[in-house]
């Protein structure tokens, strides 16, 4: 911890000094006083990874991990002003780290993940493991699992019953080498299957994709859509702030042998060719929302 101790004579000198911590420095006091800042850095919170140990283990959060996969930490709603708010927050984020557990962090959690993304519910709610809301994973319920599943809007979800055991997958997004395309995706084999296959990015990335590619990055798939941001199908595989638009020669690269698939929430995906699309399989490219044609080179 440290403090910073600060005696200012006059009411002037403390308004110069700290104008723009106050919005009103006039209510300062005029006499001689001190001012004291605290600062507590909060730790972070490691898992404890041999739980037999005779040591107590503390609950391992996802925040520092979220920042290290550049995770968003998407706001969904401020902090319960009810019951009912209470409740939509905890379900909430307890689909956020559902997300990130079953996209990138089953193998360091120890998780048995099969090749198609499934994982059994009940090795999930063991875990010794915060969610994004501090509520500890294993006091959340199988029935509290499948109210998540059933309130994402992206659909990120899949649930399986196999021999009295409920499973769960992510379907796209993985970073977990663990996970095969052929197991986990369903094959396109005709363009006519994928009439809109579309990548959206941001203006900023444009230069470094044209001459590099689209890149997979440390995800096992490069994603598009099947529709445009505005297309009340298109549930997921494109963010809506985006500002360009590259679509893909759907019957240009399954021709040359690129493999293509299709996810359970509609979403499209490719290894490319060793993790990159390259550019020559740009159909077009637009600006987005005003659909103006952004010319290029192979």
């Amino acid at each position: 911890m440290w403090t910073l101790s600060l005696s200012v004579a006059r009411c002037t000198s403390l308004r110069a000094v700290f104008s723009r911590f106050s919005p009103s420095p006039s209510s300062f006091p005029s006499p001689r006083f001190s001012l004291f800042f605290s600062f507590s850095p909060r730790p972070l919170v490691a898992m404890d990874a041999h739980p037999s140990s005779s040591q107590p283990s503390k609950p391992f959060s996802p925040m520092a991990h979220a920042s290290r996969r550049g995770g968003r930490g998407r706001g969904r709603g401020g902090g319960g002003r009810s019951t009912a708010d209470g409740d939509s927050n905890r379900i909430d984020a307890l689909g956020r780290l559902l997300t990130r557990i079953l996209r990138h962090m089953a193998s360091e959690l120890n998780l048995n993940m099969r090749s198609d993304g499934y994982v059994r519910v009940d090795d999930l709610l063991k875990l010794n493991i915060q969610t994004f809301a501090k509520i500890p994973l294993k006091s959340h319920t199988v029935e509290e699992v499948k109210e998540a599943v059933r309130r994402d809007n992206k659909q990120r979800f899949s649930l399986l019953e196999e021999n009295g055991q409920l499973f769960i997958r992510a379907n796209q997004g993985h970073t977990i080498k663990a996970v095969e395309s052929e197991h986990l995706l369903k094959p396109i084999l005709s363009a006519e299957e994928v009439p809109v296959c579309v990548h959206g990015t941001y203006r900023r990335n444009l230069e470094s994709i044209l001459q590099s590619g689209l890149k997979r990055m440390e995800r096992l798939h490069v994603h598009f859509s099947s529709g445009l941001p505005t297309d009340g199908e298109v549930i997921s595989g494109m963010r809506r702030d985006i500002n360009i638009l590259i679509y893909l020669d759907v019957k240009k690269a399954l021709e040359d042998g690129m493999k293509l698939y299709v996810s359970d929430n509609k979403v499209i995906l490719t290894e490319g060719f060793d993790g990159v699309v390259p550019v020559k399989y740009f159909a077009k490219i637009e600006t987005w929302p005003r659909r103006e044609l952004v010319p290029f080179q192979c």
